[in-house]
Parts: structure tokens; C-alpha cells; sequence
């Protein structure tokens, strides 16, 4: 909405500065989004009257004028422009004058003939093409009445002005025309507010004697009227008018359609000007369109209308579509002399619906879709009527006639002091809340410290209490809130998290040995939802899926990270490292929310390590795969068993469960080869771990031990034990028997071949020994070492 500052001032005075206005304006909830200044980069621009024209005598378009600017002397200036001509009214700009784009009026010789000035067009002094009145919209422009030369220009044209650019949000409807942007403005500086003139001198004819009107679906048309003029002229409109509908957007047309848009833009109610000669009828019938009736609208297209359209009609055939747009054959044209003014309240839905499906969009619709103020509709067609008997020169019929019901005009609202001071932590008395309310128009009772609030229609956003408190709020400054702290009982800073702490680490740490994180979308579709997961449940479905693919909740992260490694290796990125911390759902059967747990997983393919320059290159393994898994254990302080495990989607011979103090928390291996060549992979390595249960160890602080002083010693041993024997038995063997000196043990040879029993394999292990109080010796190494060897030949393991 634009909102001129000149307009605004002619009902409620504004001693302030444009600036200062709109800063006011936005800091109580109305933002103020530009302000357009009419009189930038003007400069000497003035009324001139054209004394005489002459043709140029070396130009065929051009004329020589004599101008009287004001001054003791006319002036010259040659003009091109088609309409000039001798007797007429018109803006020139003074030698030394300025104009919007930098030009700057000199003296100068047109095809040899002196030019002292320039007689300008509207888009010369900055108003845009579309909104110049059609007959000057290739010329200079001509004031329709005289104005004494020498007269400030932009005065007389009403644009020593500046315009308000008003970004609503759609609850502030009122503020879609200047009588609510004025009971605005009067409430924030607490003034009074001076309304349009309304009265007219009606005869004695009445409008019931040539009129009637019908309304078939009050649902969707709760009221509508007409108010009659007789014998109107038409004519171009005041200066005043015209210009202030072009600050407003709207190219001004004649008299009676300039006074339409006017008390349009002035009440924020739509009305319609009916040329009433050619409605065809004595009568308005208000209805819904027939299936597939057509009409022809006032932009020349015809129109198919649906049975949700509502249309005005003769009785018999449309002659304007409610709400939106006017018919073209009872459209007021230069021969028109008796004129139907409307005002009606229609359906907000109905208008909004027929806009978009005939992407009508319009001044009225808008105004229409948000609500309207029953108050100001008779006021708004009386404005209407009392303009047209003023400016056009009819003659206004008695009465109205009308059908249906206006409604309340006023909303009852009851509201304590109490209530008000304790929700926003002022401290008003009755009187103050109560003046608050007066300021902005709304009639207050005060009933025993309550307060009965009566909130007129054009405030269609205020239906509650906490309403009314923010108004009170908005007026009374939201810059007068008292500032205080909050009260605790126990104040604790602001940190991390012990899990939002751990988090970070894992990440960080996933991070470093080259893995990037992905985010995937929940859902999946119904036959992948359960892939890879070791919980048996239900899975959970949604009962309106934007698509299959998109149908059911996951209960794994892979199948997505499967996904996003086959779309960057079919784009020849064949190296991809991915991790996803994300939550998985499982059901709970009907009725009930499903179970939240959020898991870790990882996906690698590809090569690990690549030295071109030194032609070395490391293929990810399940080794890869496993250290990293160790890694995330190593971050949390914790300490992973791995065990032979089986997995649907993975390979059985390469993957293992992971355990957590006894409980399986993931796996990690490598998909199955089916599942690697369906998706066109080469071998590819995930890990998935329930992080819920990870984030459930609780660990104490670190202890740290000093380097120790001592040396060490390290001691080899190779066994041969039962291929189907996982090497993680025969350490657990070694560590529950290597006392207090035993400090690591590591696997670093597996065979399996020649001179080894086919159901046997040759394992080999280091061991390293360290005393941190004293030296190691070989008695006290030997005594440790033999104890191992010996539990191990009792497990089956046979010395080599």
C-alpha cells in the first residue's frame, strides 16, 4: 500500500517529518519498506502559461512558444511536443532547473532559434508511463483548470509530497486505505481525526422506483446495494484526484471512474460504477455463476465461469464478476449519464478462488480476500455518491436500495488490568489502558477493574485478549517494556551438553580420517525400509506418501548411503567416504508413535590412500572399515569386541557383529557382492552402530599415566589353532593370564596353505611386556610367558 503523506494530512494532522513518521509507524508494527520523494533532484520547476505558438521555421516538429513563468518577461522555448499549443496551462522548468536523472536545464539553440527553459511531460518530472492519464501519455502535460503563473509547480500538482511504501502483513488489513491508515497514524501521536465528507443533497426521486435487488446465496454475499446518480458528466477528474491516485498506482481515467478507485483507496471498500442505461434491466439479482456461463470482462477477455464464481447480473445475464472485475457492457463509458454505485460484502474464499483460477488479480479482490469493514460500507458508496455530485455534477437519488445484512459493527471484548500488566510487565492503570483504547478509536466501559473493549469491524485482527494487550503494547511503546533478568534458583553458564560435547568429538574425529557427513531424507520405500537392520519391528507407514520411494520411515542408515555412493561413482567420483548420524523408527503398532533411535553409519569405497608420484595406492578392506569403527571407540573412551557375524545385505564371510560390554551395538563388513553389483560398486565397506547405546556408557575422567622409565620387552609367539577359532579367543587367553606386566598384544601374521592341516591355520602374535615400577627382568618375563603358553595349549592352540 502507498500511502501519500499530502493525502494522509487532510484527515488527521502530522507535524513530523516523513522520515520520522515511518520510523514511528514501523517501530509500532506497520513496516515501511521505501519512501518515494516526489521532489528529489527537482529543481526551479514552475506553472507557465503559453502565451502564443509559432511554427519553427527549420523544424517540422518543433514549436516556438512564449511562456509566462511568473516574471517580469515571458520567455522562449521551443517545444516538440504534438499538444502543445497557445492558451494552455503548463509545467516548465527554469533555465538553471533541475530533473529527475541529472538533467540540468540550460540556455540553448534549437535548429537556431533561443530556448530558455523546457515545457516537461509527467514522466519528465519522474512519474512513471503507465500511470500518465492516457491523453498526455505522448506529450507535455496540461493542468485541467488555470493556476497563476510563476506558481511552484510541484505544489500545484500536489507532488511536493512524499509517499509511504507499506509491506502488510495480511492481519492488518486496515491499513489498506488511507481512513485506517489515519486512525493509525491518530492513535500513535494521540490526535484527533477528521473524516471524508460524506452528505449529499439527494431529491426526491427515490432509487426504489427504478431499482431492486436480489440476493440468491447469502452465504456468499451477506449484503449488497446501490445508491443511484442521475445525469453525471464526464470529464477528467480534479488535479487533486488524479495525482493523488497516481502516488497510489492507478492511472486516473474520467470524473466517475477516478472517484471509484478513489473511495477505494480512501475507505479500503470496492465499489462499482454501473452505467445503469445499459444494464438492460430494472434489476440486480446477486448469484453464483452457472456451470460453464461466460461473460466478457472489462480487460476484454471472455471469461468461463464455474458455480463457485459469484456474479452480479440483470436477471438474466452477468454484468460483473463480484469482487473481481466489472462487465464490459455496462462499463462506464464518455457517453454515460446515469449511474448504479455498489457496495456489497462478498465471501472472502470465493473471491480469493475465483481470482487465482482466472489469475485476476486486482485492487478490490485483494481488499475483498482479507475481510472488509461492514462499518464503512454505506459510508463508503455515500463518499462515493457525495464526490460525484460534486465533481461530475449529478444528482444524487433518495435512499438505497439493499438486501441481506451488514452485521455487528462493533466486536465486545472484556479484559482485566491485571491481565494486561501481568502478560506484558507494564504497570497501567484503568485510565491508561482505557485512553489507549480511545486513541485508537475503540469505545471502552470500565465495569469494576474490568474492562469492556468494543473493537469496531475495520480491525478484523483483534478477536481475543492477548489482541488487545498487543495494542496496548504497540501504542504505549514497545521501548517502554521494563528490562529485567530472569529469576533462578541455580544459575548454571551456558555450555555444551555431556552429548552435544561427544558429538562434536565424533564427528571431528570421522572427519579426520577422511570421511565426509551425509544428510538423507527419513523415508525410504516400503521394501528398503527394513534392509540391514538387526531389530526385528514393524516399520511405520504414511498414510498420504508424496511417492513410493518416499512411503516408509527407515529403520537403517544405509540404504540411503548406498544410494549416495552410486550416484557420485556413476559420476566417476569411484573414491567416496560418507558418515550419517541420523534417527531410525521403529513401530509401536497402531495408534501409538513410533520408537526414535538415532545410529551411526558409514560407508566406504574406492581407494584409502592414493600416491601417484610414488605408484602407491591402498585399496579400503574391511581392516579400513574396522579401524574406523576402532576410532569412534577410541574418541568415547570405550572399547568395541568383534565377533563373526551374519547380516541380510552383507557379505557372511566378511562381516562381524560389534559388541559393547557384552551387547551387540553394530556391525561393520562388506555388503554382499549381489547387493554391490546391483548398484554397479566395487567392494564397498559399511559400519553401522546403535549410538543411543554408546552415549549411554558413562565415562570418568581421564587419568594419565607418566612415560615410563623402564625399558620393555616384546616376545613372538606363533600357534596353530582350528581355522573356524577366531583369533580374538586366543587374545582374550593371553590377556586374562598376562598378570600386571602384559601391556598390548597384536596379531601380525595369519597363513593358511602348505604345511599347515586344511583344518587348521597358523596364527602369530606379539606381546609386549613392560614393568612401570622397576626393571624387567627375564626371570620375571619368562614366569608370565610360560603361564600364557600354557592356557593356550589348554584351549586347543599347539605351540610351533
Amino acid at each position: 500500500m502507498l500511502i501519500s503523506k499530502e493525502w494522509l494530512e487532510s484527515y488527521v494532522e502530522v507535524n513530523q517529518p516523513v522520515n520520522v513518521l515511518a520510523e514511528r509507524i514501523t517501530r509500532t508494527g506497520i513496516e515501511v519498506d521505501d519512501i518515494i520523494d516526489y521532489t528529489q533532484d527537482i529543481k526551479n520547476l514552475v506553472v507557465g502559461y503559453v502565451i502564443s505558438k509559432t511554427s519553427h521555421p527549420d523544424a517540422d516538429k518543433l514549436n516556438i512558444c512564449t511562456v509566462d513563468i511568473g516574471e517580469e518577461e515571458p520567455v522562449q522555448i521551443v517545444c516538440g511536443a504534438p499538444n502543445v499549443d497557445a492558451g494552455q496551462t503548463v509545467i516548465v522548468a527554469k533555465v538553471g532547473g533541475r530533473l529527475p536523472g541529472g538533467i540540468k536545464i540550460k540556455k540553448a539553440k534549437l535548429r537556431g532559434q533561443q530556448s530558455a527553459g523546457m515545457i516537461c511531460s509527467l514522466q519528465e518530472i519522474g512519474i512513471a508511463s503507465n500511470l500518465v492519464p492516457k491523453q498526455f501519455e505522448d506529450g507535455i502535460f496540461v493542468f485541467p483548470e488555470v493556476v497563476e503563473p510563476g506558481t511552484d509547480a510541484l505544489s500545484a500538482l500536489y507532488l511536493n509530497d512524499q509517499v509511504m511504501e507499506f509491506d502488510l502483513t495480511p492481519n492488518r488489513a486496515d491499513a489498506l486505505s488511507m481512513v485506517g491508515t489515519a486512525y493509525e497514524t491518530a492513535a500513535l501521536y494521540n490526535t484527533s481525526m477528521a473524516k471524508p465528507q460524506t452528505a449529499t443533497k439527494d431529491t426526491d426521486e427515490s432509487i426504489h422506483d427504478s431499482m431492486s435487488v436480489t440476493i440468491e446465496n447469502p452465504d456468499k454475499t451477506p449484503y449488497y446495494s446501490v445508491r443511484g446518480v442521475k445525469n453525471v458528466t464526464i470529464a477528467p477528474s480534479p488535479i487533486w484526484m488524479q495525482t493523488r491516485l497516481i502516488k497510489a498506482g492507478i492511472r486516473p481515467i474520467n470524473n466517475v471512474v477516478d472517484i471509484s478507485n478513489y473511495v477505494l483507496l480512501e475507505y479500503g471498500q470496492p465499489l462499482h460504477m454501473f452505467d445503469k442505461d445499459q444494464i438492460g434491466s430494472d434489476q440486480i439479482v446477486v448469484r453464483q455463476a452457472q456451470e460453464n456461463e461466460t461473460m466478457t470482462t472489462l480487460d476484454d477477455q471472455q471469461r468461463s465461469l464455474v458455480s463457485s464464481d459469484i456474479v452480479i447480473t440483470n436477471g438474466q445475464k452477468p454484468v460483473a464478476l463480484g469482487g473481481v472485475m466489472g462487465g464490459d457492457f455496462s462499463e462506464v463509458t464518455p457517453n454515460t449519464t446515469n449511474v448504479l454505485v455498489e457496495g456489497a460484502i462478498f465471501d472472502p474464499v470465493s473471491i480469493r478462488h475465483t481470482s487465482r483460477r482466472l489469475n485476476l488479480r486486482s485492487e478490490s479482490s485483494s481488499r475483498f480476500e482479507k475481510g472488509i469493514a461492514t462499518e464503512f460500507v454505506n459510508e463508503a458508496v455515500d463518499r462515493a455518491c457525495y464526490l460525484l455530485q460534486t465533481y461530475a455534477g449529478g444528482t444524487v437519488l433518495n435512499d438505497r436500495v439493499s438486501q441481506g445484512d451488514l452485521g455487528e459493527f462493533i466486536t465486545p471484548i472484556n479484559i482485566t488490568v491485571d491481565k494486561v500488566n501481568n502478560t506484558i510487565g507494564f504497570d497501567l492503570s484503568a485510565d491508561d489502558i482505557i485512553n489507549i483504547f480511545v486513541q485508537l478509536g475503540f469505545k471502552t466501559e470500565n465495569n469494576s477493574d474490568t474492562l469492556t473493549v468494543h473493537v469496531p469491524s475495520r480491525r478484523k485482527d483483534i478477536t481475543i485478549q492477548e489482541d488487545l494487550i498487543e495494542e496496548i503494547a504497540r501504542i504505549y511503546g514497545y521501548d517502554e517494556i521494563p528490562s529485567t533478568l530472569p529469576v533462578f534458583d541455580t544459575v548454571t553458564s551456558g555450555k555444551l551438553t555431556d552429548r552435544q560435547a561427544k558429538t562434536r568429538i565424533v564427528k571431528s574425529s570421522l572427519e579426520g580420517v577422511g570421511l565426509s557427513e551425509a544428510i538423507n531424507y527419513s523415508l525410504i520405500n516400503k521394501e528398503r525400509a527394513r534392509q540391514f537392520t538387526l531389530v526385528d519391528r514393524g516399520t511405520t507407514e504414511l498414510l498420504m506418501p508424496m511417492s513410493e520411494a518416499h512411503s516408509t520411515l527407515r529403520q537403517s542408515l544405509i540404504p540411503h548411503l548406498i544410494d549416495a555412493v552410486s550416484y557420485n561413482v556413476a559420476r566417476k567420483n569411484k573414491d567416496v567416504r560418507l558418515f550419517e548420524l541420523g534417527r531410525v523408527f521403529f513401530d509401536n503398532g497402531k495408534g501409538k508413535l513410533p520408537d526414535e533411535v538415532e545410529y551411526l553409519s558409514g560407508i566406504l569405497t574406492g581407494d584409502y590412500v592414493t600416491n601417484d608420484w610414488q605408484n602407491k595406492k591402498e585399496e579400503i578392506d574391511f581392516f579400513i572399515a574396522k579401524g574406523v569403527v576402532d576410532r569412534i571407540a577410541e574418541t568415547l573412551d570405550i572399547t568395541f569386541d568383534y565377533a563373526n557375524g551374519e547380516v541380510e545385505g552383507m557379505h557372511p564371510g566378511r562381516t562381524a557383529m560389534i559388541y559393547l560390554n557384552d551387547e551387540v551395538v553394530g556391525f561393520v563388513g562388506e555388503l554382499h557382492p549381489t547387493v554391490e553389483q546391483s548398484y554397479d560398486l566395487n567392494r564397498t565397506y559399511v559400519f553401522e552402530l546403535n549410538y543411543e547405546k554408546l552415549m549411554a556408557v558413562k565415562v570418568g575422567y581421564i587419568n594419565y599415566e607418566p612415560i615410563p622409565r623402564f625399558p620393555g620387552a616384546a616376545r613372538d609367539i606363533a600357534l596353530l589353532i582350528n581355522r573356524e577359532t577366531p583369533s580374538a579367543e586366543l587374545i582374550q587367553t593371553i590377556k586374562q593370564h598376562g598378570g600386571n606386566i602384559l601391556q598390548d598384544t597384536q596379531v601380525f601374521d595369519v597363513y593358511e596353505g602348505e604345511h599347515v592341516a586344511e583344518d587348521e591355520k597358523s596364527v602369530a602374535i606379539r606381546l609386549y611386556y613392560l614393568d612401570t615400577e622397576e626393571t624387567l627382568t627375564d626371570d620375571k618375563v619368562n614366569a608370565v610367558h610360560d603361564d600364557i603358553l600354557e592356557a593356550l595349549q589348554n584351549n586347543g592352540a599347539t605351540i610351533r
